[in-house]
């Protein structure tokens, strides 16, 4: 949800088209400045989360950050916007940040673990009760992430290893090569996670269809029943009792419909009728 106008109104614009809960950027995710929020804003903020029950809201880290860049500038710039993106959750008492692993760049996967890691351990040691989840890619380009491994060797790395968890995003585990779309591969797929990642890591859910078919490892969000995925692991996915606590985020592409609705309130509404 867009924070356009004051943070506190994500909240309502959330209310608006029938969401239980909402991820927000906390600032713009394609700058790396942002102005520090006043007491108001956060004082706004949590009024509106009182009076509309939205819960709970998770932030997105900004596109920029890269905490697996062997570039040793960018990796520091990345290092602080990360620290103040985790800053400006907790001033909201928001419980998670989202974040992508990183690219490596061509430097190879190894070091790209090693740097998220260690950066993770750094900003661990300042002190900070928001935990950061580490998204599923489609793995485009040096992009990290489309492994179960990947997160288990990052994990492994992290001394505070319990202020660490996943999100997992539908589109990108689908893309990566995990086929989903199928009750065989949906059962494979968790089992895999659990083994190797383990389920009481997962602590946020995104719902997007797919534009690209399985194992093409290209990220394009499609919205819900109308991509490669189709409706029946969203069905699986919502009805799931080892899943039925956790947040589920759409990140479907903004805008209306032919008939002039809302596609979030549209893709909402396909996903509620599947509960």
């Amino acid at each position: 949800m867009s924070i356009a106008g004051g943070v506190y109104k994500a909240l309502w614009r959330g209310k608006e088209i029938g969401c239980d809960t909402i991820q927000i950027f906390t600032k713009n995710a394609n700058q790396w400045q942002a102005k520090p929020f006043i007491p108001e804003d956060i004082e706004a903020f949590h009024k509106a989360r009182g009076e509309t029950g939205i819960w709970p809201i998770v932030a997105h880290d900004s596109y920029l950050i890269n905490l697996a860049s062997p570039d040793k500038g960018l990796y520091e710039r990345s290092l602080e916007a990360l620290w103040e993106e985790l800053q400006r959750a907790q001033a909201l008492g928001l419980p998670y940040l989202v974040m992508h692993p990183g690219s490596h760049m061509g430097e190879g996967e190894e070091g790209g673990f090693y740097q998220i890691a260690r950066g993770i351990n750094l900003l661990h040691q300042r002190g900070m009760d928001v935990m950061v989840l580490l998204e599923t890619t489609a793995g485009q380009g040096s992009n990290l992430g489309y492994r179960f491994e990947h997160f288990a060797k990052i994990i492994e790395m992290i001394e505070e290893d319990k202020k660490v968890g996943v999100c997992f995003d539908t589109c990108h585990v689908f893309a990566a090569g995990y086929d989903i779309s199928t009750p065989e591969g949906y059962e494979a797929t968790f089992e895999e996670f659990n083994r190797i990642i383990g389920l009481d890591r997962l602590k946020v859910v995104h719902l997007n269809d797919s534009k690209a078919a399985s194992g093409t490892r290209i990220d394009r969000h499609e919205h819900i029943g109308q991509g490669h995925l189709g409706l029946g692991p969203f069905r699986r996915l919502l009805q799931d009792p080892h899943l039925a606590t956790l947040p589920f985020i759409l990140e479907t592409p903004k805008g209306k419909d032919p008939q002039g609705e809302d596609w979030d309130a549209v893709n909402l509404r396909v996903l509620k009728e599947l509960l």
